[in-house]
């Protein structure tokens, strides 16, 4: 078996904070979950063209991604 292309990136794989789950509720994650939510709540209609995302969603993304590899690689990651 070859294992190829992101499987442990937040773009294609669900991170979640262990015990953050409660029925009913969404886990904290670190998964691009984020910019979806942001997109619905802007009330676009998935077609073309996407609406630019404001530096606020950017940074936070980036935030979440660079904590998850912390998370799972031990480094620090600059972004």
């Amino acid at each position: 078996m070859i294992l190829v292309d992101e499987a442990l990136t937040p773009d294609s794989s669900r991170f979640w904070v262990k015990g953050s789950f409660e029925t009913g509720g969404e886990p904290v994650s670190f998964d691009k979950q984020y910019v979806r939510d942001y997109l619905e709540a802007t009330g676009w209609n998935k077609q073309p063209p996407a609406p630019r995302l404001p530096e606020e969603v950017i940074a936070n993304t980036s935030r979440r991604y660079a904590e998850i590899f912390e998370k799972i690689t031990g480094k620090a990651i600059v972004i």
